[in-house]
């Protein structure tokens, strides 16, 4: 039995134990789980990669929501405001990205930050046109995609 598996079987014991089948008390139960799985680690091999997957996807979450919400105040600032800063253009940035998945991954979070939409993917996807709404410096943007939103989800995804 995997980790995973194990850390689900703790979560709904706990539910079971609880009397609590709602999707709170499954999160309680997941997050016990972990913590007593993190405590027993040596027990099981392989348990430390499982941690620092999840620590991964915990961190690129976190940093998503963060660049949701920093980008958000952005363009709203630039909506209400009587003079605007957008200088919206396109920009083409090559991937690191490898993978089906990685590549959508990061194609669809740039599209669900506000300010950002991701284009096309070239045939070799090695290729992302996004359009920006402040393309004031591509070289920037390209910087900050690239050392953000495609190194965390190629953390994420190893």
């Amino acid at each position: 039995m995997n980790i995973f598996t194990l850390n689900i079987v703790l979560a709904v014991s706990w539910a079971a134990l609880t009397g609590s089948f709602t999707l709170s008390g499954l999160a309680i139960g997941f997050l016990l789980g972990s913590a007593a799985l993190y405590v027993t680690r040596p027990l099981y091999p392989g348990s430390n990669r499982y941690f620092l997957r999840v620590w991964r996807w915990v961190r690129l979450i976190t940093m998503f929501l963060y660049e949701l919400v920093v980008s958000s105040i952005q363009v709203v600032w630039d909506v209400l405001t009587p003079t605007h800063h957008a200088r919206p253009g396109v920009i083409s940035m090559p991937l690191d990205a490898k993978g089906e998945m990685e590549v959508l991954l990061v194609t669809n979070l740039i599209s669900l930050t506000p300010g950002t939409l991701s284009l096309d993917v070239n045939e070799d996807c090695d290729k992302l046109y996004i359009h920006a709404m402040f393309a004031d410096d591509p070289d920037e943007i390209r910087r900050q995609l690239k050392e953000g939103m495609e190194r965390w989800v190629i953390e994420a995804m190893e």
